[in-house]
């Protein structure tokens, strides 16, 4: 029979912690966002770690399926949720960087793919800040800024807003760097 101490020692490190991470957000080389790289970090609320999925592919043979494996997906955009605070720092440069790929004015914007996509990453941190797990979303921008709902019977709570990313692929620390 399993005993307690059992379980408590097969979980490392006391178990990875939720609140625990830092994300970097890293501005493109060829739009100026004025992006405070530090402060960002500071400002991500909430975030994941990447999904994805090996999907299966069905051969009939004789009246059955004979399952095989495909080809690896990772088909969902990538969430980041920001603090907003006074000077709207952030989402303003996060707001320029959209501005950047396509003028709202003018419709215009930069073109290589190069000037606007950036690299990203979520770490995932042990209590004492040491890096546990490190994913890297490679050739992102920002795909959606969303609302900031505004609200006169909100008085206890700060503004926050999400901003979802896509990126071309992942790379995860111990598996493919």
């Amino acid at each position: 029979m399993a005993q307690i101490d059992d379980f408590k020692a097969q979980l490392i490190g006391g178990g990875a912690r939720a609140n625990q991470f830092k994300v970097t957000i890293t501005p493109p080389a060829g739009i100026a966002t004025g992006l405070d790289v530090r402060r960002a970090s500071f400002l991500c609320k909430a975030s994941t770690l990447p999904a994805f999925t090996i999907p299966e592919i069905a051969i009939p043979f004789r009246g059955r399926n004979i399952y095989v494996a495909g080809d690896r997906t990772f088909d969902e955009a990538w969430t980041t949720t920001f603090l907003n605070d006074t000077d709207f720092a952030l989402r303003t440069s996060l707001e320029l960087w959209q501005n950047g790929i396509n003028d709202l004015a003018e419709g215009t914007g930069v073109v290589a793919a190069a000037d606007y996509q950036t690299d990203l990453t979520v770490a995932q941190m042990d209590r004492d800040d040491t890096v546990l797990k490190t994913y890297i979303f490679r050739s992102a921008w920002p795909l959606s800024i969303a609302a900031i709902p505004l609200d006169a019977g909100s008085a206890d709570a700060i503004e926050e807003f999400e901003c979802t990313w896509r990126y071309q692929h992942f790379e995860a620390s111990a598996v493919n760097f």
